[in-house]
């Protein structure tokens, strides 16, 4: 959590807590690991001025235990998300996540409870966060959707800082604690 997205919130003066999609915690089953963000969220950073910041696997997983929890009160943050399945033709690599369909499911059936102050940014480029995918699911939740011009997966260093400038309070002293889910 100290490079990349944990190093631009710690530079910013907020501490984080969160849970890294690699090491143990990705050995453990999905529906565990959605389990274990679900208690995460409702055990220490279930309150009004809670931020969740979600990257790529790290959002898919918090969509996910958001469908098992009331609708978050905090606001909260994904950065390319993955949402459902994606393939590039041209490297010839795809994936397919534990439960793919459930989310857009979930949301059609009107059932999703959207966290009450939501937004997410996609590279228009991106092979992994399908940008169709993304604005398909966002649009049955309504939440917000920036895509992002030329942009892939890894969002350039300057557009993520220019996102979290705008997004994040201004006096992260004044905050209780800061929450960062996972990456």
């Amino acid at each position: 959590m100290n490079t990349g997205l944990g190093e631009a919130l710690l530079s910013r003066g907020y501490q984080i807590t969160g849970r890294e999609t690699v090491g143990e915690f990705r050995r453990i089953p999905f529906s565990q690991q959605i389990a274990i963000i679900a208690e995460d969220l409702t055990a220490s950073h279930w309150q009004e001025d809670g931020l969740v910041i979600a990257n790529s696997f790290g959002a898919y997983l918090f969509l996910n235990a958001q469908a098992l929890l009331q609708p978050y009160i905090g606001k909260v943050l994904l950065l390319s998300p993955i949402v459902g399945e994606f393939s590039n033709e041209e490297t010839n690599i795809g994936f397919i996540p534990p439960q793919s369909g459930k989310l857009l499911e979930i949301a059609e059936s009107g059932n999703y409870p959207t966290p009450q102050h939501c937004e997410i940014h996609v590279g228009e480029n991106d092979w992994q966060s399908n940008p169709s995918n993304v604005l398909q699911l966002a649009g049955l939740l309504g939440v917000e959707v920036s895509v992002v011009p030329n942009g892939g997966h890894n969002l350039s260093k300057t557009y993520v800082s220019e996102v979290l400038d705008r997004w994040l309070p201004r006096s992260p002293s004044s905050r209780p604690q800061d929450d960062c889910c996972p990456t």
